[in-house]
C-alpha cells in the first residue's frame, strides 16, 4: 500500500512539473510571438506617408535704386503669379523606438517632424524696369525666396498639414492598438500612452 502511494504521489509530482515545463514553455512561446508581432507591426509602419496640396499666391515685387547723390530713383516692379505643387511628408522609418521583452514596453524616442516641400510654378506679369535698375538674377533669387516663405506660412495654416497629422495619428494608433491588445505598455521617452487621445495630444 505504501508502494502504491508512493508511487501515486511521484506521477503526480511528475504530472505536475510536465505541466508546469510546458504551462512555461507556452508562455514563453506566447511573449516571443507578441514581440515577434510588434516588430512586424513598427516594420510595416516605418513607410513614407505623403499628403499633397496646391496653392496659389500673387505677389507684388517692388525695388527703388536711389542714383546720383538720391536724386534720381530708378524703379523696377512686377506683378508675380505663383501655382505651386506641394507635399508633406512623415518619413515613419525615422521613427526610433525600444523593444524591451522583459517589461514588456514599446518606448518612442524619436517621432519625424513634418518634411515640407514646395514645387512652385513662377511667371511674371507686368513687369517694368528702369535703364539703370534692369532685372538681373538676384531680383529673381530674392522673388522665390519670399514666394517660399509666403507659401509655408499659408501651408502651415492648412488642411493639407492637418491631414498628414492624422495620417501620422493613425499610425501610431495602430502601435498602441495593438500594444494594448497583448498587454504590452506604450510609451514616448518617459511617458505613458494610456489612450488613443494622448497620441493626438503628443502630436499636438
Amino acid at each position: 500500500m505504501r508502494n502504491f502511494l508512493l508511487g501515486v504521489a511521484i506521477t503526480a509530482l511528475l504530472a505536475f512539473g510536465i505541466k508546469y515545463f510546458i504551462d512555461q514553455s507556452n508562455t514563453r512561446k506566447t511573449e516571443l510571438e507578441s514581440s515577434d508581432l510588434i516588430l512586424n507591426q513598427m516594420k510595416n509602419v516605418g513607410k513614407l506617408v505623403v499628403t499633397e496640396g496646391h496653392f496659389a499666391e500673387v505677389i507684388t515685387y517692388k525695388d527703388d535704386r536711389k542714383l546720383f547723390l538720391d536724386a534720381l530713383i530708378a524703379q523696377k516692379t512686377a506683378i508675380v503669379v505663383v501655382n505651386a505643387k506641394v507635399q508633406v511628408s512623415y518619413d515613419l522609418s525615422k521613427i526610433e523606438y525600444i523593444i524591451n521583452k522583459e517589461n514588456k514596453t514599446v518606448t518612442l524616442t524619436t517621432i519625424p517632424d513634418p518634411e515640407i516641400d514646395i514645387n512652385p510654378d513662377i511667371k511674371y506679369h507686368d513687369l517694368r524696369a528702369d535703364f539703370f535698375n534692369p532685372f538681373a538674377t538676384k531680383d529673381h533669387n530674392l522673388i522665390k525666396k519670399r514666394v517660399i516663405q509666403q507659401l509655408e506660412k499659408k501651408i502651415k495654416k492648412s488642411t493639407v498639414v492637418t491631414n498628414s497629422e492624422n495620417r501620422l495619428i493613425s499610425e501610431l494608433q495602430k502601435i498602441y492598438i495593438l500594444t494594448n491588445s497583448l498587454g504590452w505598455r506604450l510609451k514616448y521617452n518617459h511617458t505613458d500612452i494610456e489612450s488613443q487621445l494622448d497620441i493626438e495630444e503628443l502630436i499636438d
